[in-house]
């Protein structure tokens, strides 16, 4: 791809393991530069290391303006995922998809004549992970999902793989800040539910009418603050004690509990 061009958008089923060039891959100073300042979607800026530390400064700073992620690269990388010696140190994924508003997934519950049902991400940093869940969030009929700009898995290639192509019939929405969203939710009448280990055993909740599901990340879950804004805190019940695995996944706990709401709004 020339350096000077902007990359074309489609969708592509690929998964972005091995270094190799892509069509959503963006690479040399002043392309990079003006995707960043464009406004649309970037997924991670690549920055070779040993770049001058005024420069990764400079393009670190204007990728956390963009809602990105840094990760730092060894030039050998950037050469063999461009093809090219004339990387300038730097490259940058364009996000796979268009991203939604969160006005967006609560119209598309308006228009099927649905109360909302949306999933939310505090933090899911595994794409496997995310794929997963938005895979069974698109077949137990959420509206859509909702992820953070920083601190958390973007819809990558990988998460597209993952998802078996759910991430691209399922609208996605990022934001700045998942507490602030719900807040936002609430006023507009929708009950918000997180999932944690010391919440109310999962069959013993009314998970009926306008609904949004917080999920945590991997490593601490969901975080106290957006915890504490939630109306309402669910737990999986589990056969295993004292075994030391005192956990599911996160995508299967998603799995499980979104087939819950599913099943009890199907009967509602």
């Amino acid at each position: 791809m020339d350096e000077q061009k902007m990359p074309r958008r489609p969708r592509r089923d690929h998964d972005g393991e091995q270094p190799q060039k892509s069509e959503s891959l963006v690479y040399g100073k002043n392309p990079v530069t003006e995707l960043l300042k464009s406004g649309s979607g970037v997924d991670t800026v690549l920055l070779a290391e040993g770049m001058a530390p005024a420069v990764a400064a400079y393009f670190t700073a204007m990728a956390k303006e963009a809602g990105a992620t840094v990760k730092r690269v060894h030039p050998n990388k950037l050469r063999l995922m461009t093809g090219t010696e004339s990387h300038q140190g730097v490259a940058a994924f364009a996000s796979e998809i268009e991203y939604a508003s969160v006005e967006d997934l609560l119209a598309a519950a308006k228009a099927k004549g649905e109360p909302p049902f949306l999933v939310l991400s505090d933090g899911i940093e595994d794409p496997h992970n995310l794929g997963a869940v938005m895979r069974s969030a698109l077949l137990c009929g959420a509206h859509g999902i909702v992820i953070p700009k920083r601190g958390g898995a973007s819809v990558t290639p990988t998460v597209i793989k993952s998802s078996a192509g759910a991430a691209e019939r399922l609208p996605v929405a990022r934001v700045a800040n998942i507490g602030e969203t719900i807040r936002r939710l609430k006023e507009q009448g929708v009950f918000v539910y997180c999932a944690d280990m010391d919440g109310v055993p999962l069959r013993k909740n009314n998970l009926t009418g306008p609904i949004a599901l917080v999920l945590g990340s991997e490593g601490s879950g969901v975080s106290q603050l957006v915890k504490r804004l939630c109306d309402g805190v669910v737990r999986l019940d589990m056969a295993a004690q004292g075994t030391g695995v005192d956990s599911f996944n996160v995508s299967v706990a998603a799995g499980i509990i979104l087939y819950e709401i599913q099943s009890q709004r199907a009967g509602e």
